[in-house]
């Protein structure tokens, strides 16, 4: 890989945890707690054009979770789930399935209904069933993650510019 190929690689990494973290903050009332919208995962679709996006959103999540309500365990494991669903986003974009576009959502909102459910039951709302929690959190997910992303995905598939500067 030449330098310059990196250099444009860390650039669109920067680019999208920037955007990741300033819209997850922008709109921190309603990013963070059981019931959250976090307009920012609409993003986790572009590991499905990019392994760079892997990064930009594992790092933007880290960023965003900074000023979670539920403190630095959000930091581990809010990251962590965000880095689960983006690498299973990347192989999805990369495998040969003919609805994988559909798909590519879908680790955004499995990895964050079990592993943020788990997280606030044990640390925010212990009295709240876990179901009801998971369930909360993934109908938010797909909200954000199907409402945001797939018309996303459409614009970038229609866009060569912006395709070929994903690639």
């Amino acid at each position: 890989m030449n330098t310059s190929k990196k250099i444009r690689g860390l650039l669109l990494a920067s680019m999208i945890a920037a955007i990741y973290a300033a819209l997850t903050i922008s709109f921190s009332f309603m990013s963070f707690g059981v019931v959250q919208y976090r307009i920012a995962e609409g993003l986790t679709i572009l590991p499905f054009f990019t392994p760079y996006a892997v990064f930009g959103l594992t790092i933007g999540c880290l960023i965003s979770n900074i000023i979670s309500p539920v403190g630095s365990l959000d930091l581990i494991f809010g990251t962590l789930a965000t880095l689960i669903a983006a690498i299973a986003t990347y192989y999805i974009g990369k495998s040969s399935f003919k609805f994988k576009k559909f798909l590519a959502p879908l680790p955004a909102v499995i990895s964050n209904a079990i592993i943020i459910g788990l997280l606030l039951k044990y640390v925010y709302v212990p009295t709240m069933p876990l179901w009801v929690i998971m369930l909360q959190v993934a109908l938010g997910e797909i909200v954000c993650c199907y409402a945001i992303g797939l018309p996303l995905i459409a614009i970038i598939e229609k866009n060569p510019i912006i395709k070929k500067f994903l690639e």
